[in-house]
């Protein structure tokens, strides 16, 4: 629940919805007796009526009575609930009182003079608002004033403890102000005119101040609350009351831990009587007895934990807590993740007792299982499910090679799209089985689901759909509900719905859509819209801004409304932009400090026009405008006024006078179709209403989206026994399409029935579900947001069966050999089998007599097997032509096309004829197999070779290109290096020593690329040591055979070879193989699309199956690492070796030069039969250990051995190291060094030396030494971070030397030296010029009165840092003119006297010591230009200052002098040229006389004589110096004294004291 920005708390509408029951407890109570007690008042006067005195004196009575009431602690709770009712209906009374005599609203609000507290806002510059605004305002609207420091706004908050707070702390205020001041009242009388019938009757007015008023409403609400807590106290002595279904204060957190950790899951549940927690593992009750130890399940004080101890990947699971007690039931939900570790082998796991390997040290995708085969058993079928049943489809899934704790990756696709877990669906693997559960089947279920099966590198997937039908109507005849409801469009004002229509309209056609909305948190619905709309997307408005809402939609025709769709997804009622904000914007807690101030608000600024407004949509029940805010809007929010002009009246009226708009869009109804109208848009806030923006260009209303044409060309083509596929043509010129719909018909019912209730886009569909052997017809119609298109012609009626027909024609008749009396025919298979296997060919032949044909006769009475026959009887040189047609179960196929004409003659030619029967096989993307029969006519002499041709389908006849060299004698090739999607064709060439003959037909053309879901021939060895080749095809038919061949000649009778055939799988066992099996065997399946695979034998393989059937029948114990030997932290000696695994009858033999060693106090043994770990300890390597350690395994039939051989060098090094290690423990016991000292250049430039240490203790000392010179350090080192450091900033040679560190404490003491002398100070005087470089600024450009300099800044310098500069690439030369320096931390170049070739790019190059650093300016052009201006100007400014008039010295700044002296000052000025003097006194101008003699002599020295000066020569007096440089002033001042009159004044100062005293 979110709080409203402040100035929309006073609305009605919002007053209800914003605050939640328990916040408006005491918010709602304060602003409704507030309003009702301020009736009595009257607005701006000093009396009211003596009617609403009384009832305030009646009221005030009531109250009195009530407070002393409420402190009768033996009053009943229903005594003290009926005093409350009656206080309430007291105040309600007067409150009526003030309406029925006619008081409007303002007049009954209290005005608000003193204070921001007040619940009505102050009114802002209402004189800004014309008559006809005010009038559209709402009598309680008041312009909202945008001022952050004059009221505490209550944003949108996060917690409902943070509103409870704010509101809680808003009413404590008014309290604290209330109990400030006493009740004060003054009273008046006025008398009326006496009549002798009537009384006389005293009226008494009385005024209030606001803060007596506050008091009194706050003593209301203390009644009140002390009736709230009384009741509220009897409520809890009745049980019935606490009764409260189940919470969870703290919900379960999912978990991703590693394999062999502990986890445990917490949750904390509330409720009365307590809930009965039960946990659940992927919906199964967790049973703590059937596995001992694993689960801990506790309970206590209301928390509730599941422990889970040693995860293993089978714990992956999703959890479930269930509270339940008699009020209902609740679950909380997590996912526990079990990872397994990943990388380099880590040997501390073995330490730690881990039962699992690393991934890397398992048999993996990337380790010794090459290649992983992936079927799915037990597949689900095309499904069925209706509205609100649950569904599930599911498989299992058989990995071979079987690996233990490596699961696969699954993942569920629907129309391509992943399908992750929701409140609608759920995924589930079990280790063998993949399942996709619907808890309640929706229409936006259905689709096209794919499995996914991933391990490593390889992957197999599998498809079928499934159909969702509508669920029965509650109304016969009603229409079906939408589907896919979404929110496309969602801000403060109106959030735009869209949805999809549904296929079912019930039998008449629907009319429209209503819209529900439901606010997050609660169950209630409310409509959106009075009338239907047709329109598939509507704008809802009406929301609460920072509401989320949830919507539905529903169908209505004729009938009555149909069943809503399945509720979207939550949607804010915020702007973009403010939403990510609150994303991104962490929330402040609460501090419950209250900000109130008494300040008027400043003067606002009037906003200016919206800027951009457009029209984003435009439908016939509503239209979307669009604006950008104004840039002139002042510091405060704005709010907006839509209007609309009729273009045939021309008058502007505002359509949003009721609300003002609060985001920069806006959503209008009640527009008249087919009218035009122009919109435009205002902006307002405190300081009144801005110019409107431009008006929109002329819009008809209706709709601008046309319904989408009826699709076409509808045809059907046979699939299966239950199904069809429907093509059709797309809708022409169709916009923003969102599907078809497919309807299907039973020839001669009349009725129609949806083939799918989810749009489908493309152009074809599998119709499923339909009844063997029935005739149906089919039709489509389109569908986007505008609506349904009209029902396309329907189909021609299929009937239902499998798709199995007749065979194509074949082609390519040719003459493969010619005699007296008969001819040998051939020809290529026809392209389409018609779906089942081609049993036979029949041949029709007929005579050409002067190029008539004659009729035609039958060649063969039984159907021919081969694609080549002899046909004999024929007559000598006559020409004949040829038909073929193929047969099949199905029916005999359309002859084919008539052969060019042959003539019957003996061929004398010597060449052999053409190979025929050409066919290729086992296609691959790079790859593939062309096989050809021997020709007929072989020529004078046998055939010797075959030559074979290729070239791209779409290449000239020269492009013809031969793959082999020499002629093969196989009557087959591997035709590698193909390239991927490209169609070649093929042809072969016979020869024999008379040469090579005419080639063959085209064979193909054929696209190399792998087919989807191609397998391939496995091979494998048993326990016990029996070979075989392995295939397996998923898309066989009823009549597929699997074919095996080897050299491509059947192997059906071959005595060293046994085929078994089961199901899909096939299986070519060796009996005995062989040096004379080498070969390729081939696996052809028969009634497919040319399925194929093949596998090589050559010797490399026999030997190596050889080996392995070998290993099978005289097993070893396989070893995953050989032994091995490492050293451990004290310097102990580890033998390891690891076995793929281990029996618990597994023996082991430890072997050390040639003698079996035993358990004893030199040697420890342990063997892990779970990891198939073997481990020898020694605690230290003496001399005499030199040799040779051998680890002897039996695991009953297996044997193996694995060694280790430690002599010499090899021997003398590891005992090195074990020694090393163990000093190394030893100085560990005591502070040491965990990482040595080590020097870091910081970003400042300074040096900082570093270490890391360890086990450190208060009494720790650490001392700093260089050149064995103890540093004093300030600072005494806490170690809390267990690094110290020693600071050098401004590190030069001075510093070289070598740097010591000293821990120690009574434990011992440890050292580390750094020496940075030599080399090492050079690097770290590189590294320290590299980083002082970098800090260089950009090179500037300043213009001095000598010139241009150009310069830059660095943190500091250093004479190791080179700097070089060159000009246009060309190093400078430094001169007078040109210099260089530095100063202080200021590099620069001086260009003294600058001239044009001063003009170009400079170069700044600081030079580290290995690389340079460069920073550039461009001096030219305008830099140039206005530098060198600069320079001018301080030229000539400096010559000035040089050459002004000014005042040297000489003249003092006080003289002092005696009456009647004569005063002599004489003073030097300067100046070029020659300066002009003036005298002043007392600011005005002095002329020389007799008495003041002023002289000026040589230009350069002034004299200033007075002869005799008195009293009235006292002044201040000024030289004045100038020429046409300028002038200056030197000012003096002369001070005459009369020597009597200060020794009077002398005199006197004693004379004062003595009085004083």
């Amino acid at each position: 629940m979110m709080s409203l920005p402040f100035y929309q708390k006073l609305h009605q509408q919002y007053d209800r919805g914003y605050y939640n029951k328990d916040l408006r407890t005491t918010m709602s109570q304060y602003h409704e007796q507030e309003k009702k007690s301020s009736a009595i008042y009257t607005h701006g006067s000093t009396a009211y009526s003596s009617r609403s005195s009384a009832a305030h004196r009646q009221e005030s009575q009531a109250f009195s009575q009530a407070s002393e009431a409420s402190y009768q602690q033996q009053a009943s709770r229903a005594t003290e609930s009926s005093f409350a009712s009656a206080v309430s209906r007291k105040v309600a009374s007067a409150y009526d009182y003030g309406y029925s005599h006619g008081l409007t609203d303002s007049s009954l609000m209290l005005e608000d003079y003193s204070s921001k507290l007040s619940p009505q806002i102050k009114r802002a510059k209402k004189s800004l608002l014309s008559g006809e605004e005010k009038e559209n305002l709402p009598s309680n609207y008041i312009m909202p004033i945008f001022s952050g420091r004059q009221v505490h706004v209550s944003g949108i908050e996060d917690t409902e403890e943070e509103r409870i707070k704010e509101a809680a702390a808003y009413i404590a205020q008014r309290n604290l102000l209330a109990s400030e001041e006493g009740l004060t009242t003054s009273k008046r009388s006025t008398s009326s005119k006496q009549s002798t019938s009537t009384l006389h009757q005293e009226e008494i007015f009385e005024k209030k101040s606001r803060k007596v008023a506050i008091r009194e409403k706050a003593e209301r609400l203390s009644l009140r609350k002390t009736l709230e807590e009384t009741e509220a106290f009897h409520r809890k002595l009745n049980e019935d009351h606490l009764l409260h279904a189940p919470e969870f204060v703290i919900k379960l957190r999912s978990h991703t831990v590693w394999e062999k950790e502990n986890v445990k899951l917490y949750c904390s549940v509330s409720g009365w009587p307590e809930p009965r927690v039960t946990w659940y593992k992927n919906q199964v009750p967790i049973n703590v007895h059937a596995n001992p130890g694993k689960y801990i399940i506790e309970s206590r004080y209301g928390m509730h934990t599941l422990e889970i101890n040693k995860c293993d990947f089978e714990d992956t699971a999703q959890y479930r807590a269930s509270a339940m007690n008699v009020k209902g039931e609740l679950s909380a939900y997590a996912s526990v993740v079990v990872k397994r570790y990943k990388g380099e082998f880590d040997e501390t796991r073995f330490h730690a007792g881990a039962s699992t390997l690393p991934l890397s040290c398992a048999v993996t995708p990337y380790g010794y299982a090459s290649k992983f085969e992936i079927h799915f058993d037990d597949k689900f079928d095309v499904s069925f499910g209706r509205e609100g049943e649950t569904l599930s489809l599911g498989c299992r899934v058989v990995i071979t090679p079987e690996i233990k704790h490596f699961q696969p990756e699954v993942q569920w696709y629907r129309n391509g799209v992943p399908v992750s877990s929701s409140k609608w669906v759920e995924t589930h693997w079990s280790g063998d089985r993949a399942t996709l559960t619907f808890s309640h089947l929706n229409k936006e279920d259905e689709g096209l689901y794919t499995i996914r099966v991933r391990m490593g590198e390889y992957y197999e997937q599998y498809s079928a759909y499934v159909f969702v039908r509508d669920a029965d109507a509650e109304i016969e005849g009603a229409p079906a509900s939408p589907l896919d409801v979404v929110g496309l469009d969602a801000n403060k004002d109106y959030i735009i719905i869209s949805w999809k229509q549904p296929a079912v309209d019930g039998g008449s056609p629907i009319l429209g859509y209503f819209i529900d909305k439901c606010e997050v948190g609660t169950d209630s619905w409310s409509q959106c819209n009075d009338t239907p709309v047709k329109f598939a997307r509507f704008p809802v408005t009406g929301l609460i801004e920072g509401r989320s809402y949830i919507f539905r939609v529903r169908a209505v025709n004729k009938t009555g409304i149909g069943l809503p769709s399945r509720v979207s997804e939550p949607v804010a009622a915020l702007d973009p932009d403010e939403k990510a904000r609150l994303k991104s914007r962490p929330s402040a807690p609460w501090t419950g400090q209250i900000i109130v101030t008494e300040e008027e608000p400043g003067e606002g600024i009037v906003p200016g026009p919206p800027t951009d407004l457009s029209i984003t949509e435009a439908t016939q029940s509503y239209v979307v405008l669009s604006w950008k805010p104004p840039r002139q809007r002042g510091h405060e929010g704005i709010l907006y006024f839509v209007e609309k002009c009729d273009v045939e009246t021309e008058n502007w009226q505002r359509v949003n006078t009721e609300l003002p708009v609060k985001s920069p869009r806006f959503a209008l109804f009640d527009l008249v179709e087919g009218k035009s109208y122009r919109f435009r848009v205002r902006c307002s806030n405190s300081a009144g209403v801005g110019e409107p923006s431009e008006a929109t260009e002329v819009t008809v209303v209706g709709d601008k989206l046309d319904i989408p044409k009826a699709p076409g060309n509808i045809i059907p083509s046979r699939n299966t026994d239950t199904s069809v596929v429907v093509t059709w043509e797309e809708s022409k010129d169709a916009k923003e399409l969102v599907g078809y719909y497919i309807e299907s018909s039973v020839v001669g019912s009349g009725k129609w029935e949806p083939c799918n209730n989810n749009p489908v886009k493309g152009s074809r569909f599998t119709c499923h579900g339909l009844a063997t052997g029935q005739s149906y017809v089919f039709r489509v119609r389109a569908v986007n947001a505008a609506g349904l298109s009209e029902y396309s012609q329907d189909s021609e009626a299929i009937e239902v069966k499998a798709a199995i027909a007749a065979p194509s024609a074949p082609y390519d008749i040719t003459c493969l050999e010619s005699f007296r009396d008969s001819m040998v025919l051939g020809w290529k298979q026809p392209d389409k089998s018609g779906g089942a296997e081609i049993t036979g060919y029949y041949v029709n032949y007929r005579e050409v007599i002067d190029g008539v044909p004659g009729r035609w006769r039958e060649a063969n009475i039984k159907a021919v097997n081969e694609e080549a026959y002899k046909i004999s009887n024929l007559k000598e040189n006559t020409v004949y032509q040829f038909q073929v047609a193929a047969m099949n179960i199905a029916g005999l196929g359309a002859p084919s096309a008539v052969s060019e004409c042959f003539k019957c003659e003996e061929w004398t030619i010597a060449v052999p004829g053409p190979p025929h029967s050409l066919k290729y096989s086992e296609v691959r993307k790079t790859s593939l197999v062309l096989q050809w029969k021997p020709p007929i006519h072989s020529g004078r002499t046998p055939v010797t070779g075959y030559f074979v041709d290729m070239k791209e389908a779409k290449a000239r006849d020269d492009q013809w290109r031969g793959l082999n060299e020499a002629a093969i004698k196989n009557k087959y090739l591997r035709v590698q290096g193909l390239q991927e999607g490209v169609s070649y064709v093929f042809r072969v060439r016979a020869i024999n020593q008379a040469g090579v003959g005419k080639p063959s037909d085209l064979a193909g053309p054929v696209v190399a690329e792998t087919h989807p879901g191609t397998k391939e021939v496995v091979v494998s060895v048993d326990d016990d040591g029996v070979i075989s080749l392995n295939f397996e095809c998923d898309q066989m038919t009823a009549n597929s055979e699997f074919i095996w061949s080897k050299d491509y000649v059947s192997t059906e009778d071959s005595p060293r070879l046994e085929v078994e055939s089961k199901g899909n799988k096939t299986k070519l066992t060796f009996k005995d193989l062989g040096m004379e099996d080498l070969g390729i065997y081939s696996c052809d399946v028969t009634d497919t699309d040319g399925i194929a695979s093949s596998y090589l034998i050559d010797e490399e393989e026999v030997k190596r199956l050889l080996a392995l059937s070998q290993e099978h029948k005289f097993p070893t114990v396989p070893a995953k690492s050989e032994l091995a030997v490492e050293i451990l932290e004290k310097g102990q000696v580890r033998f390891w070796m690891q076995a793929e695994k281990l029996s618990s009858n597994a023996k082991v033999n430890f072997i050390f030069n040639d003698k079996e060693v035993f358990e004893g106090p030199k040697y420890k043994m342990h063997i892990d039969r779970n990891t198939g770990i073997i481990e020898m300890f020694m605690e230290k390597l003496l001399d005499e250990d030199e040799g040779t350690y051998t680890f002897q395994l039996q695991d009953g039939r297996a044997t193996g051995h694995s060694t280790l051989v430690l002599i010499g060098d090899v021997y003398k090094k590891l005992q090195k190291e074990a020694e090393f290690q163990r000093q190394e423990w030893i100085r560990k016991q005591g502070p040491h060094f965990a990482e040595y000292l080590s020097w870091e250049v910081t970003g400042e430039c300074n040096v900082l030396l570093k270490c890391k240490v360890a086990n450190i203790k208060k009494e720790t000392h650490i001392l700093w030494y260089k050149d064995e010179r103890e540093i004093s350090v300030d600072e005494k080192h806490d170690f809390k971070d267990g690094i110290c450091t020693l600071l050098i900033t401004e590190f030069s040679k001075k510093d070289a030397g070598v740097y010591e560190v000293v821990l120690k404490d009574d434990r011992g003491k440890d050292k580390s030296r750094l020496k940075l002398v030599d080399e090492a100070f050079q690097e770290l005087m590189t590294e320290i010029c590299k980083k002082i470089a970098l800090s260089a600024t950009d090179l500037k450009i300043q213009s001095t009165a000598e010139g241009i300099r150009l310069y830059s800044f660095v943190t500091y310098y250093v004479d190791d840092l080179k700097v070089n500069w060159s000009h246009n690439g060309t190093a400078i030369k430094y001169t007078d003119r040109v210099k260089s320096g530095v100063t202080g931390q200021q590099i620069w170049l001086q260009i003294n006297e600058p001239t044009p070739n001063d003009k170009g790019k400079y170069v700044m190059e600081l030079f580290d010591g290995k690389t340079g650093h460069q920073k550039t300016v461009d001096l030219s052009g305008e830099a140039y230009d206005e530098a060198f201006a600069e320079f001018q100007r301080l030229k000539q400014a400096a010559i000035a200052e040089k050459n002004r008039a000014r005042v040297m010295g000489g003249l003092p700044d006080v003289v002092t002098i005696q009456e009647g002296k004569a005063l002599n000052l004489t003073c030097t000025v300067w100046g070029d040229p020659t300066p002009e003097i003036s005298w002043l006194k007392n600011e005005k101008s002095l002329a020389s006389d007799d008495h003041c003699s002023l002289r000026f002599e040589a230009g350069k020295t002034a004299f200033f004589t007075i002869n005799g000066v008195t009293t009235s020569d006292s002044g201040k007096y000024g030289l004045v110096v100038k020429n046409k440089y300028g002038s200056e002033t030197s000012d003096f001042t002369i001070s005459v004294f009369i020597p009597e009159e200060e020794a009077r004044m002398t005199a006197a100062k004693p004379q004062k004291g003595a009085k004083s005293k």
